[in-house]
């Protein structure tokens, strides 16, 4: 049962899921391992049963608390962005949310750190990896915006919710050569941005028009 869980029928199945992919090939998308996770991860089990059927549509959709699971676009966009110039090793991801972007992600990297302010939501991220077995992953509850200091510097940062400007303990925990992928600005102005540190400077590259939940500190 388990099984035919995670592989999905009808709105979940696999020619669903292709459809999918076809669509993110469509709009730029060509990494062909992102591509591959967004085929291979089941979606579905990341959102209430009860938007399942809607789970394989481009479009973000309610996790709880206030929480969005971001569109395959933006995961893959991000995804891709940030593997572009090589591999990463140590990899810290701010906002797990549902797990979703973690379990497109962890597989393409050798180390995944990821951070949620949110308690029930990291713990049913937790619980859907181990279902998919997904090894990797090192989770925590905290304050997204103070980073992991414990395991830096990383070689990749992605932040699944929008600050008005990049944290600093998340710039001085990018290491020379890393790269950093993060939307910014305030509600109906953001930009997906990609900063890539330098050894005496920081480069900034802008990816286009989003639309995230904030980025907000402490933990609850």
């Amino acid at each position: 049962m388990a099984d035919l869980r995670l592989a999905g029928i009808g709105m979940t199945s696999a020619r669903t899921r292709d459809r999918l992919v076809q669509r993110l090939r469509d709009q730029g998308i060509d990494n062909l391992a992102v591509l591959d996770r967004i085929r291979n991860v089941p979606r579905h089990i990341f959102v209430d049963e009860a938007l399942g059927s809607r789970a394989y549509e481009d479009t973000a959709l309610p996790i709880g608390f206030g929480q969005t699971i971001s569109q395959p676009y933006i995961v893959a966009r991000m995804t891709e962005a940030l593997l572009e110039g090589g591999p990463l090793e140590n990899v810290l991801e701010i906002g797990t949310g549902c797990g979703y972007q973690t379990a497109v992600l962890a597989p393409l990297v050798t180390h995944l750190y990821t951070v949620e302010r949110i308690e029930p939501l990291l713990a049913r991220a937790r619980e859907r990896l181990k279902e998919l077995g997904v090894r990797n992953v090192r989770f925590r509850h905290g304050d997204g915006s103070l980073g992991w200091k414990a395991h830096a510097p990383f070689d990749g940062i992605l932040v699944a919710a929008a600050p008005l400007t990049v944290p600093e303990a998340l710039l001085k925990q990018l290491k020379v050569g890393g790269r950093l992928i993060v939307p910014l600005g305030p509600e109906g102005e953001q930009q997906l941005v990609r900063f890539t540190r330098r050894e005496q400077r920081m480069e900034r590259e802008s990816l286009g028009a989003v639309a995230f939940v904030p980025l907000l500190g402490g933990t609850t």
